[in-house]
């Protein structure tokens, strides 16, 4: 799909990584092998009149749909198309350069068919790929290279250990290495691949934090934006009162969506907004209200327990408020995102998780170590400024892109 590409050419730099990583790593003690031509190119060409395999489209796997009742908040992925059938048709008269003389009378019956030319340009010679035994020292090798992409030691250990499972001991390339990696990623990221979910209140009250220029501000404007397209009455409180380019920013995501920005002076207090937002939102009958906040460090207690004065104020209003509570991360900022997450769901019980800017960091890993540490739901993970930029989290998309696969 077009975010996949998206997402695998604008995080080159975490793969390109990786790869030049494995590829020092196989060639460290490894060897060139040549592999073995594939059997096909032996066979006879089919007759010229023989028509070409049909695929067959019936048994082929048609992508899941979801359960009953399931909604995600982003536009669902495009229905693949089946693949077309080719239609029947006569190989093509060789040319005449390649039609070989007949042989002489007394020795063209000693000599073997010849195969056609295309058996003769593939089949001259194996291709070399190198290969290494997958031993202890490789093993500590591949850890200390994902521990650089910031997948954190724990996860590098847990990763490693399963890629070795049933595979010590055996020779590998470093494109079998990066597809074995690619689906332990995967296995990792699995359970946390969950669509924000959405409940029967109204308004459902959905709270952003998350530190400064983490990119609330814009993940706000554009998960209303897609709420809006899909049917959904959506208002906007600009609780960051102490940043004019914040209300300003979503004042523009507002008019773009056509969602409503309620706003209050700069310096106000935001508890007081998101509780006046909460009431407006409740008597418009919106079905969801966003809730921006400040950026706030995660060292800075003052600021913390700002947040959670937002969160005891609105449940005046609304005990079960917030009903999600979004902490926006920002990839390039490493390991500290642990940190982030463990502080704000200590203040704010944090629901679920949206990674920004993977297209600006070459250490993409750390969503890994977040899943793996954390199992917080992971709702979606953004590549870019556009709209079209915020996706829905996908495991295997993502762990592809992440390893080049």
């Amino acid at each position: 799909m077009a975010f996949f590409k998206k997402l695998k050419d604008r995080m080159f730099r975490s793969s390109s990584r990786l790869e030049e990583g494995l590829d020092a790593i196989v060639e460290d003690g490894g060897t060139v092998e040549r592999t073995e031509a594939p059997a096909a190119l032996d066979t006879p060409s089919a007759a010229p009149d023989a028509a070409l395999p049909v695929p067959d489209v019936a048994s082929a796997d048609l992508p899941e749909l979801p359960a009953a009742g399931e909604q995600s908040v982003l536009p669902p992925d495009p229905t693949p198309q089946d693949p077309p059938v080719p239609a029947a048709h006569p190989d093509p008269a060789p040319a005449l350069s390649d039609v070989p003389p007949e042989p002489p009378d007394d020795v063209g019956a000693s000599q073997p068919d010849r195969p056609g030319l295309l058996g003769r340009l593939m089949g001259r010679g194996a291709a070399p790929v190198m290969r290494r035994v997958l031993d202890d020292d490789m093993l500590e090798q591949l850890e200390e290279l994902l521990i650089a992409s910031d997948m954190g030691v724990d996860t590098a250990l847990r990763v490693t250990a399963n890629m070795a499972e049933g595979r010590f001991g055996k020779r590998m390339s470093t494109e079998e290495i990066k597809a074995v990696l690619s689906q332990e990623i995967a296995r990792v990221m699995e359970p946390v691949a969950r669509p924000l979910p959405l409940y029967p209140s109204r308004p459902q009250v959905v709270l952003v934090v998350g530190v400064n220029g983490s990119g609330k501000t814009t993940t706000i404007g554009k998960l209303s934006s897609q709420f809006r397209a899909a049917g959904k009455n959506v208002v906007i409180a600009a609780g960051d009162t102490f940043r004019a380019a914040a209300v300003e920013q979503l004042q523009v995501w507002g008019d773009r969506a056509g969602v409503p920005v309620l706003t209050a002076p700069e310096g106000s207090d935001p508890a007081s907004l998101a509780f006046d937002a909460l009431t407006k939102a409740q008597e418009e009958g919106a079905d969801l209200l966003m809730i921006d906040t400040a950026g706030r460090l995660q060292n800075r207690a003052d600021l913390m327990e700002e947040l959670s004065k937002i969160v005891r104020v609105i449940r005046k209003k609304d005990p079960d408020a917030p009903h999600n509570t979004l902490l926006v991360l920002d990839a390039t900022t490493g390991q500290n995102a642990l940190n982030q997450v463990e502080t704000f769901q200590k203040l704010a019980d944090v629901s679920g998780l949206v990674m920004t800017k993977l297209d600006g960091t070459a250490k993409g890993g750390v969503l890994v170590a977040l899943a793996d540490k954390f199992g917080l739901p992971i709702h979606a993970i953004g590549v870019g400024e556009q709209i079209d930029d915020l996706a829905p989290f996908d495991p295997e998309e993502f762990a592809q892109a992440l390893t080049g696969t």
